[in-house]
């Protein structure tokens, strides 16, 4: 043979064994991989996929999954007995409808009446949970194998089961949750109750983020094998969990029937759980009977990064390498689901389910408004963080400053601002702050209302001045003379503490020179602003009776013939009213000034009187939002108001990313004429 041939022979031979080699060596390195199978695909495995249509970790709907697979979240394995089918998602990608968990879960085309016939079975095993999350979070550490999920009304989930293991146990729980279809239109009560089949049911959880309850000792292990059959028929649903070596469990439940009709029924688990961050609601009494139902199966990640306090059981604060799916891989990060069996049956009744894939397809990426969840944004006009001002707010968000979530049961509107940005003309501080465009005096009167809850106040500052670790989020501003503030409702919570204060403050319409104003302040809950620390990082006892970052309260401004009527609300706590007179002063002469006053405005050369009048005849509007109080500036200058809090140069990603920031979610609001006092 040509010398010339055999060479080349001989070098095209090394290269194709150096190319196999190489792949070996990648696939050897990287556990996490998927090992192709040539032409098979899950619908080889389990011949049920034109049952379904598969939703991905990206959000899409791929429809039905027939000859399909996707290396990331859906494919097939072997173990080296059989054939798998592998359910893979992230604890962050893109979600399906309005959920905060990430999924590859098939979904039923068809929905059926719980008065009907309809079975879904499987076995699978789960080959990983979440490595990082947050013990206290009941949600942390688990993924969801099966559901059966309602497509109208509320589209409440009657079943869904459950496997769970915390970091460094062998053995995991299984457990199946019931969520009430909650009575009335407002679904934001809406709670599981949670039944043990092997290990812990969903309640059981640590006392810290890293403190777990001991291991189960009839739980099931990471890539132990288990089955479950879920059959709905004449209004009863009946399951059975069946793993070799374990006690095979049954349950039923009516659909139909309800057995949480009031508040006297809810379970003690429920109490303990549910009730401390508001899911508190009742169930109608016929349950599930008017609702179309179907089935789900495959991984529903309930581990997700969302942050703890904004929902201590569905916020599970897990580590999402900034949603790089790799990432998230590699270091453990996901739920993986196999299922090597499954089957499907449903009466010739059932019906299309398209209604609820067009509802909900691409619903977490479309935008709420946040004129669509408060709907007075028409009255306001905003100033953000950044300096921007927006006339109107009409299908209008701001990524950074002003825009919506939800915090697993309801949708808020969102006011993020700096420690340092753009501030207004007189201002020593930024704000995401609407302000009426209505002007009143306090003869005319005004009432404003509000539930919110504070997620984060500025985690630097300096305790020895007032207005450190502070956001104010609702006024009344003058919009003459001075132009001061005869109100400004604040939430002030010092580093480490879990609980801050909630207090009002009352600025004087000062007589004269305006350098002399000061603020009163009266407590709510917890200390008023007069409370400090005696050197920059001493700061005072935690309050008793404070409010917690993530704990909603409600306020009530209601302005009425030159009165205000100050009402303040919050779930456990004791409900606290004021009132104010806007047209007479009580701090006509430097006698009136109060101790308080004299303590901290008095030594910086506030200490001046009010104009009899107050603030009789002059025009005020209301402001709501976030209004950071905690700044960059000196407190040398300024022993109230200038609070030394890090700004990284005026760096709002920086700011945003260290917890240099005030974030305040509103739930709902009102605004419009004063009203007579009750």
């Amino acid at each position: 043979m040509n010398r010339k041939i055999i060479t080349l022979l001989t070098a095209f031979l090394a290269l194709g064994l150096c190319l196999i080699l190489n792949s070996c060596f990648n696939t050897g390195n990287n556990p996490n991989k998927k090992v192709a199978q040539k032409n098979t695909y899950p619908s080889d495995v389990i011949s049920f996929f034109d049952h379904w249509n598969l939703i991905l970790s990206d959000g899409s709907n791929a429809g039905q999954a027939i000859n399909f697979e996707q290396e990331d979240f859906f494919y097939t394995t072997n173990d080296g007995e059989r054939d798998w089918v592998v359910f893979k998602t992230p604890n962050a990608g893109n979600t399906h409808g309005t959920s905060n968990n990430t999924r590859t879960e098939l979904a039923q085309l068809k929905k059926w009446s719980p008065m009907t016939e309809a079975k879904l079975t499987g076995t699978c095993k789960v080959m990983n949970v979440s490595a990082t999350g947050d013990a206290r979070v009941a949600a942390s550490y688990a993924v969801v194998i099966g559901q059966i999920h309602s497509a109208d009304g509320h589209e409440n989930e009657p079943f869904k089961l459950f496997y769970k293991k915390f970091p460094g146990h062998k053995k995991g729980s299984v457990f199946w949750n019931y969520e009430i279809n909650t009575e009335g239109d407002d679904n934001s009560g809406r709670w599981d109750y949670s039944y043990p089949i092997w290990g812990y049911d969903m309640s059981v959880v640590g006392t810290s983020p890293t403190d777990f309850p001991p291991e189960p000792e009839d739980g099931i292990e990471l890539g132990e094998e288990l089955s479950y059959e879920v059959e709905v028929k004449d209004n009863i649903m009946s399951l059975k969990f069946m793993s070799e070596g374990h006690e095979t469990k049954s349950f039923t439940k009516n659909l139909v029937k309800s057995e949480y009709t009031t508040k006297a029924e809810m379970p003690e688990q429920v109490q303990n759980l549910f009730v401390p961050i508001g899911q508190d609601g009742v169930e109608r009494e016929n349950a599930y009977a008017d609702e179309g139902l179907f089935f789900k199966l495959g991984c529903y990640n309930q581990t997700n990064g969302k942050d703890p306090k904004v929902n201590k059981v569905w916020c599970a604060g897990a580590e999402t390498h900034g949603g790089d799916i790799q990432k998230q891989y590699v270091s453990g990060n996901y739920a993986e689901v196999w299922f090597r069996s499954a089957s499907i049956h449903v009466s010739d009744d059932a019906i299309s389910n398209a209604g609820y894939f067009q509802a909900n397809d691409g619903l977490s990426k479309k935008i709420v408004y946040p004129n669509e969840v408060i709907p007075f944004m028409d009255k306001f006009k905003i100033l953000m963080g950044d300096g921007t001002s927006v006339e109107d707010l009409t299908k209008y968000e701001h990524k950074d400053f002003f825009y919506t979530v939800i915090d697993g049961t309801r949708r808020w509107v969102v006011y993020k601002t700096p420690n340092s940005g753009v501030t207004s003309k007189n201002s020593s501080n930024t704000r995401t702050e609407l302000q009426e465009k209505r002007e009143w005096t306090p003869e005319q009167g005004g009432k404003l209302t509000g539930t919110c809850k504070v997620m984060q106040v500025s985690t630097s500052g300096d305790a020895r001045v007032a207005a450190s670790y502070s956001t104010v989020v609702g006024q009344i501003h003058s919009g003459e003379g001075h132009e001061n503030e005869p109100l400004k409702i604040f939430y002030k919570k010092f580093p480490g503490q879990s609980k801050g204060s909630v207090f009002w403050n009352y600025e004087i319409n000062t007589e004269g020179n305006n350098s002399k104003r000061w603020d009163y302040s009266s407590a709510v809950w917890g200390h008023d602003m007069s409370v400090i620390g005696t050197s920059k990082n001493d700061y005072p006892a935690e309050p008793v009776d404070g409010i917690a970052l993530g704990e909603a309260f409600s306020y009530e401004v209601n302005v009425y013939e030159g009165i205000m009527y100050l009402t303040f609300k919050s779930e456990g706590h004791e409900t606290k009213t004021f009132t104010k007179n806007l047209i007479s002063s009580e701090y006509v002469n430097r006698s009136d000034i109060p101790a308080q006053v004299m303590k901290i405005f008095a030594p910086i050369g506030q200490d001046g009187t009010e104009q009899a009048t107050a603030y009789k005849g002059e025009l005020n509007y209301f402001k709501q939002g976030a209004y950071n109080q905690t700044n960059g500036k000196d407190p040398e200058k300024n022993m109230v108001w200038c609070a030394g809090a890090e700004t990284y140069g005026g760096d709002i990603a920086k700011q945003y990313e260290n917890g240099c920031y005030t974030e305040v979610w509103f739930l709902e609001a009102t605004v419009g004429a004063g009203t007579p006092p009750k």
